[in-house]
């Protein structure tokens, strides 16, 4: 259609959001459908955050917000950024915007003139490239392996960097890996990147909270010092909070940068919706008791969904570190058929095929720039994914 703008050419929809429209497409029709597409906790909001909210309607905090934030939700974030993180932000250096996309939308908006290059590892967050993009960017993606455990390495790092080069984007954990850096991964990485001063990190670090065993999170300005100038620190209150559907992100890094990305929204959607805010303060500096609770339901799923999908045959499951995802690889069932007669070409195949024979909705993992993989979302009952794995198995031993 020519009245539409070009830049809606170099965009794809969202594979996630895409597979769990499907999965509910689908139940809506009576079919029996586990879907295992969407990345959202599966846990309440707890009572006291949104008992905050409702205190803050009754209070009348209805009106315009300020662009960046009210000021107790900007303070509350410089404060929860020296208690966990070590990093030291006065309020004016953080901004909050609606969800950790906008965020993302604004730090690249801000920043990126036509041919700069944003290094982003693979596999990635489907709207990553896809937001470089609608923002003029270049994607340049960085190599990652399942024998590596999906992470960027210094080597290939350095190999991506040019004098085009604007940001690297981190995500730790991530999604759709739940690959998480440890310090001294962070370390090297850091190095490469003292070398290259005209190269900014953003680091997404929306799943911080949801690690597990003894595993430490870090995050890249905490590990490096050096760095804090020329990192933008991005963070939420979705995973962690349960609080997805409240639309709240946030960041912190250099004023300059954070008054360009507080114009940009000026004239996009000014601040973001006061109750949620308020009710983010109360999740900062609220109780924090029940994060250690739901990481232990999480990581009893992710032990669960593990196990069973390495006893299905053809599949590689391997053990995450951090967020509520695994990333098998569906190497082992490529150039099988199905009962179906399709022959699996591709994870693409795969997931469709187990779609239409089990009714287990995953998404492929050549959407987020890796395959053949696919991944899966462990934020639901332990039940379903009992039920879900099981599927799984008898769909790949029934391939020939």
């Amino acid at each position: 259609m020519a009245f539409l703008a070009d830049a809606l050419s170099r965009v794809k929809p969202s594979a996630t959001i895409a597979v769990t429209q499907k999965a509910r497409d689908l139940k809506a029709k009576g079919r029996d459908v586990i879907g295992l597409g969407a990345g959202e906790p599966d846990f309440d909001t707890p009572d006291n955050i949104k008992n905050a909210a409702i205190e803050a309607i009754r209070r009348g905090e209805t009106k315009y917000p300020p662009v960046s934030g009210i000021a107790p939700l900007r303070e509350a974030i410089a404060a929860k950024f020296k208690r966990e993180n070590n990093l030291e932000y006065r309020a004016e250096q953080t901004i909050v915007g609606t969800g950790g996309k906008q965020i993302l939308f604004n730090a690249f908006m801000a920043t990126l003139n036509p041919g700069d290059e944003v290094i982003i590892p693979r596999p990635y967050w489907v709207s990553y490239p896809e937001m470089v993009a609608i923002c003029g960017g270049t994607s340049v993606f960085a190599e990652t392996s399942i024998d590596n455990g999906f992470k960027l390495t210094a080597t290939e790092l350095e190999k991506r960097i040019t004098p085009k080069t604007k940001w690297l984007l981190m995500n730790s954990p991530s999604n759709p890996s739940g690959a998480a850096y440890t310090e001294q991964e962070l370390r090297e990485i850091a190095d490469v990147l003292l070398k290259h001063p005209h190269v900014w990190t953003l680091t997404d670090d929306m799943y911080e909270h949801l690690t597990y065993g003894d595993f430490v999170f870090k995050t890249i300005a905490e590990v490096e010092p050096a760095l804090y100038e020329r990192t933008l620190t991005m963070n939420g209150v979705s995973k962690a909070y349960a609080m997805t559907g409240w639309r709240i992100g946030y960041a912190a890094g250099p004023v300059a940068l954070i008054k360009a990305m507080d114009m940009i929204q000026g004239q996009q959607t000014s601040g973001a919706c006061t109750i949620a805010q308020w009710a983010s303060v109360e999740a900062l500096n609220g109780p924090q008791d029940f994060i250690a609770k739901n990481k232990a339901i999480f990581q009893n799923r992710r032990d669960l969904v593990v196990s069973m999908l390495n006893q299905a045959s053809g599949i590689s499951c391997p053990t995450p570190e951090g967020a509520f995802y695994v990333y098998p690889s569906c190497q082992g069932v490529i150039g099988k058929k199905a009962a179906s007669g399709k022959v699996i070409g591709s994870d693409e195949d795969f997931v469709s095929e187990l779609l239409e024979a089990e009714g287990v909705a995953v998404v492929h993992g050549s959407a987020f720039g890796l395959g053949p993989n696919f991944r899966i979302s462990y934020a639901t009952s332990e039940a379903l994914l009992e039920e879900a794995s099981i599927r799984i198995q008898r769909f790949t031993n029934a391939l020939a």
